[in-house]
C-alpha cells in the first residue's frame, strides 16, 4: 500500500479528478516533451460529460499556456481503462513528438498508461487491509496512529499539522464569505449564515449540528468557488474531516497533536479504500467519495477519543456501510449541488457513528474490509448515468440544471 500523504493534496478546487488530477498528468508530459508546439488533449468519459462544469477545460489550457492546446470532449468513446481518461499529444511542426495516456484515478492521484517501474510511487505498508494492520497493532499493544507514523516517516507528523492549518484556514475563511458561488446556478453561500445564527432556544445538540455543518459548508463552499483546501480523500469530499475535527477540538481542548493523531488514522482509512476500491466518484458514485470521507472522519473521531481498535473498525465500517449506493449525480457537473449539502450530512453521521461504535462495537457482525470490497463492487454495478455523468438523478431533473442549460 502506498503512503497515506498522497490522501491529503493541498491544492486549488473544485475537483481533485477533474481538475487537480488532469493538470498534475498535463505537468507530467510538459516535462517530457519540452520542444513541442502545440498540444492536443483529449478528454473522455466523465472528464468529457462534467469536464466544462468542473473547469477541466480552463484548468488543462492555464497549465500549457503559453504553448498552443487544443481541448477536445470525446462523449463517444466508451472503450477506455478508467472514467476519467485523457490522451495527450505533442507536435512540433506539425510532426507528432510525444503521445501519453493518463488516467486521473481520484483524489489528484494520476495513473500513466505504460509507466516506468522507476515513475511508480514505491509501497509504504506491506499490509493491504484493515484486519492485517490490526492484528499488528494489536500484537504489538500500539494505536493505528502510531502505526502509520512508524511507516510514513520523521516529517509525517509536520506534513499533517500544515494539512490542519491549511484545512482551519479553509473553514475561517469560508466563514467570512456570502455571495453566490460561480458557475451559474446562483448557489449561495450559506456557511456564515449557519454559524451566526443561533435558535434563541436552541438546545444542545441542535447547536452542534448548526456548528458541524457550518464547517462542512465553509470548506465545500470554498472549494466550490475556487479556494485552497485539502483533498479528504477528494476535493468534493473536503469538508467533512475538517468540520468534525475542528468542532470537536473547540468543544473539548483536543491540542494540535491530538489533531495530527487524528488525522493520521483518518488518512489510513482513505489509503485503505483507495488501495482495495475507489475513491473516485466517476468510477464507484458519490459513496467512494463522501462515504469514504465519512468513514476517514469516525475513525479519526475515534481516535481522538482514544477508542480502541475494534471501535474504530466499527465506526469506519458504519459510515462506509450506510454510504453503500450513494449516486454521484452532479448538477450541471458543477461541486455544489448535492456535493455541499452532501459533505455536512456526511459530518454529522460520522459523529453518530461515533457514538454508536462507543456502546456497540462488541455486537458488530462486519469487517471493515468487506464494506470496502463491497462499495467497490455496488460502484461498478451502478449506471453510468449516477458515475459522474451528470446525465443522471438530479442532474436531471433539477429546475437548477435546465435553467442554466437553457
Amino acid at each position: 500500500m502506498k503512503s497515506t500523504r498522497d490522501i491529503y493534496k493541498i491544492g486549488v478546487g473544485p475537483s481533485s479528478s477533474h481538475t487537480m488530477g488532469p493538470v498534475y498528468a498535463t505537468e507530467r508530459f510538459l516535462k517530457e516533451n519540452k520542444t513541442a508546439d502545440f498540444i492536443a488533449v483529449t478528454l473522455y468519459g466523465s472528464l468529457a460529460e462534467t469536464g466544462k462544469g468542473h473547469g477541466t477545460d480552463r484548468a488543462i489550457i492555464s497549465a500549457i499556456k503559453p504553448k498552443e492546446c487544443e481541448i477536445i470532449f470525446d462523449y463517444e468513446t466508451v472503450d477506455i481503462p478508467h472514467p476519467n481518461t485523457l490522451d495527450f499529444t505533442a507536435y512540433k511542426g506539425g510532426e507528432v513528438i510525444g503521445k501519453m495516456r493518463a488516467l486521473s484515478v481520484g483524489g489528484g492521484d494520476i495513473e500513466i498508461v505504460g509507466d516506468k517501474k522507476e515513475n511508480i510511487p514505491p509501497e509504504v505498508y506491506k499490509e493491504n487491509s484493515f484486519t492485517e494492520i490490526a492484528e499488528i497493532c494489536k500484537s504489538k499493544n500500539i494505536r493505528l496512529s502510531d502505526y502509520v507514523f512508524e511507516h510514513e516517516g520523521k516529517d509525517f507528523k509536520k506534513f499533517l499539522l500544515k494539512v490542519w492549518h491549511v484545512m482551519t484556514n479553509a473553514i475561517s475563511e469560508g466563514l467570512t464569505r456570502t455571495g453566490i458561488l460561480p458557475g451559474g446556478l446562483e448557489v449561495q453561500r450559506k456557511a456564515q449564515k449557519l454559524h451566526s445564527q443561533r435558535h434563541i432556544d436552541e438546545s444542545a445538540q441542535t447547536k452542534e449540528n448548526r456548528l458541524v455543518c457550518s464547517y462542512a459548508f465553509a470548506v465545500s463552499e470554498q472549494n466550490a468557488d475556487l479556494g485552497t483546501i485539502v483533498t479528504a480523500p477528494t476535493c468534493g469530499a473536503c469538508g467533512v474531516v475538517p468540520a468534525v475535527l475542528k468542532y470537536m477540538q473547540d468543544k473539548n481542548g483536543f491540542t494540535d497533536d491530538d489533531i495530527v493523531r487524528a488525522l493520521a488514522v483518518a488518512g489510513l482509512i482513505g489509503n485503505l479504500v483507495r488501495t482495495n476500491a475507489s475513491i473516485s466518484g466517476a468510477e464507484c458514485g458519490c459513496q467512494a467519495e463522501v462515504g469514504t470521507a465519512c468513514s476517514m472522519a469516525s475513525a479519526g473521531l475515534c481516535e481522538l477519543f482514544e477508542m480502541g481498535i475494534d471501535q474504530i473498525e466499527y465506526a469506519a465500517e458504519m459510515s462506509l456501510e450506510h454510504h453503500l449506493g450513494l449516486t454521484c449525480d452532479p448538477v450541471c457537473g458543477l461541486v455544489q449541488i448535492p456535493c455541499i449539502e452532501r459533505n455536512a450530512v456526511a459530518a454529522m453521521r460520522s459523529i453518530n457513528a461515533l457514538s454508536l461504535a462507543n456502546f456497540l462495537s462488541d455486537s458488530r457482525k462486519l469487517s471493515f474490509d468487506s464494506v470496502v470490497k463491497t462499495m467497490y463492487h455496488t460502484g461498478r454495478d451502478l449506471s453510468n448515468l449516477y458515475r459522474e455523468t451528470a446525465k443522471g438523478g438530479l442532474a436531471v431533473y433539477s429546475n437548477s440544471a435546465e435553467k442554466v442549460k437553457g
